[in-house]
């Protein structure tokens, strides 16, 4: 497939601006606290398809509108419809919105979420998808499934959220409802630092440029490892990251950080 620029990513669905090679998503539709349609799923799930094949991106922030991260579902755009669907339709929709979470861990770009105030549903599964989370001690963040009927299992919650903050406490977030609270969600670790409120973005966007200067064909590899090795033996692993090693070895990158530290300055990494 050719190469896609960053600037062919925008759409109506939510905000997409890039600085420098870090790319922001931004749901903007702060008077609801950022809820999803039908469409920004799909707008999301084709966007970070699309980042395998984009050059100019290098890491990615998601983000809300408006003091909030993500309210969900639209309860009227989405819930209400979903009472009138048949089997098949309600399975394409689940599917789909699972695909999001696929395309955000097979995307090769560090994912970074900058998650303030309101962040439950689908939004707590954005952020958890994500690969770094800030957030602030108000942040509460709600994987609220059971309290509309429905179960925790959703995109991926039973799988991915006990690898980041334990079994117990994911099943505790899971069968409850219950919001965790930003110190809770540090303490367990899945906040990676708590910001002052205001600033999570802005520090978010400082973390995802860092890493945007990075060796990124390493950091590609490295995100691609994270997520196979949860399905290997710890024997299969160590021999994967050994071929996955020696192919980063044969990188400019590899090279270029061996002359700078012979010549003890900064290298500068150029993604080849």
């Amino acid at each position: 497939m050719q190469s896609i620029k960053a600037a062919d990513l925008a759409n109506q669905h939510f905000d997409w601006n890039v600085t420098g090679t870090v790319a922001t998503i931004t749901i903007n539709r702060p008077e609801r606290k950022n809820p999803l349609t039908f469409g920004s799923y799909a707008a999301l799930r084709d966007t970070f398809r699309s980042l395998k094949h984009v050059d100019d991106v290098n890491a990615v922030v998601i983000t809300g509108a408006g003091g909030n991260f993500c309210s969900g579902g639209d309860v009227h755009d989405i819930i209400g419809p979903l009472l009138d669907m048949d089997m098949k339709e309600l399975l394409q929709f689940t599917e789909m919105t699972g695909d999001v979470v696929k395309a955000m861990r097979s995307c090769p770009q560090p994912i970074v979420a900058a998650v303030e105030g309101i962040c439950a549903g689908a939004g707590a599964i954005l952020s958890m998808a994500a690969d770094i989370r800030y957030g602030t001690v108000e942040t509460k963040t709600a994987f609220l499934f059971t309290r509309v009927g429905l179960a925790g299992c959703d995109m991926g919650a039973c799988s991915i959220l006990p690898r980041i903050i334990g079994q117990g406490r994911a099943s505790e977030l899971l069968y409850t409802g219950r919001s965790m609270s930003g110190e809770e969600g540090y303490n367990w670790g899945f906040f990676n630092k708590l910001c002052e409120t205001g600033s999570t973005l802005k520090e978010a966007q400082q973390l995802a440029s860092k890493l945007s200067s990075g060796p990124t064909f390493a950091q590609g590899i490295t995100k691609r490892q994270l997520h196979m090795e949860w399905n290997m033996s710890v024997d299969d692993a160590i021999t994967s990251e050994a071929e996955a090693q020696a192919i980063c070895m044969q990188t400019k990158d590899f090279r270029r950080a061996y002359k700078a530290f012979a010549a003890k300055t900064k290298p500068i990494f150029e993604g080849n």
